[in-house]
């Protein structure tokens, strides 16, 4: 099995780098700078206590790379971006190997099974921060990272056993789920605070504006009858494998929105998460003003290069009534 990771950024690198530490055998695709870094220098792990340093092959474009049946993809880029990658795959020749999308929000595997018939979802958590190219930081232990992983729309199969046991040999948690998207939705639920922290920052009007958020949420889900894993602080795995931890000579940034805006990425996932919430209440009749409000939050502060932590939190206050 050769494990191609598309999209060598924080939570790529954290995969790539953790498979290739471990002797599997790893190419990644990433662009730009970090690119050139990776190529170059290769990849720095830097994690509480502990700093690790490998190399894996890495290219521009899946049409780079000679693909084989036995190939395992991992799909790793923001949900604004799967529809490029799809493409590239596609172009580059993919056809039943298994995809793997290890990506927050719940529309990149529909999506993926447009395309290709072999999708698996693949619930990430792991608290990841890119740094500087050719660097990325993990901010847990004792492993890197907990994952659920199973075939989409439902069940589990070979590959899904294959790549979790490359997974745990690469210092991860890694779960078989024959029902993966529900781990999936509990993760939305998660990141539904994501623009919430990186609008307002870290305190209290952020965590009443989240659990807004969730509660709409998961009124919205249960009228739909869409169900979902607690994969949160109360999951008990969390105690066992991955709790949080400062690494050294390293600020947290925030979410990965706060990230994204933070670096001037050009584009947020906000509309797959909040956004996400949103469509199924419209699509189900139900109103969603708290989600719809916030992603709509996030396409302004895109479009108006507002700084992560810089909206008012009066106008949220009053927007919401909080």
């Amino acid at each position: 099995m050769r494990v191609i990771v598309h999209g060598v950024g924080a939570i790529g690198g954290v995969i790539a780098g953790g498979l290739a530490l471990s002797g599997q055998e790893v190419v990644g695709i990433a662009r730009g700078a970090q690119l050139e870094a990776l190529r170059s220098g290769g990849l720095t792990l830097r994690g509480p206590g502990w700093v690790e340093h490998t190399r894996f092959d890495c290219v521009a474009d899946p049409s780079d790379i000679a693909l084989t049946p036995e190939d395992v993809v991992i799909l790793t880029v923001k949900g604004q971006d799967t529809a490029a990658a799809l493409g590239q795959l596609r172009a580059a020749g993919l056809s039943d190997q298994p995809l793997f999308c290890a990506q927050n929000g719940v529309a990149n595997e529909r999506a993926a099974l447009r395309l290709f018939p072999n999708v698996h979802g693949m619930t990430v958590m792991s608290p990841s921060q890119f740094t500087v190219p050719g660097e990325v930081a993990i901010f847990a232990g004792p492993r890197m990272g907990i994952f659920d992983l199973g075939r989409y729309p439902g069940g589990a199969d070979a590959a899904d056993e294959a790549l979790a046991g490359a997974l745990n040999r690469g210092n991860f948690a890694a779960f078989v789920a024959t029902d993966v998207m529900a781990s999936k939705y509990g993760k939305l639920l998660l990141n539904l605070r994501n623009i919430c922290e990186a609008a307002l920052g870290d305190g209290d009007l952020t965590d009443r504006l989240a659990e807004a958020a969730r509660a709409e949420a998961r009124q919205v889900l249960q009228a739909a009858g869409i169900g979902w894993q607690d994969v949160g602080l109360a999951d008990p795995r969390r105690k066992e494998f991955m709790q949080m931890a400062p690494v050294e000579g390293v600020g947290r940034a925030g979410t990965s929105t706060a990230q994204s805006l933070a670096r001037g990425a050009g584009s947020i996932e906000t509309d797959y998460l909040n956004g996400e919430i949103a469509l199924i209440g419209r699509l189900n009749g139900i109103e969603a003003p708290v989600n719809g409000y916030l992603a709509a939050l996030g396409a302004r502060m895109l479009r108006e290069g507002i700084a992560p932590g810089a909206v008012s939190p009066g106008e949220v206050a009053a927007v919401l009534g909080l």
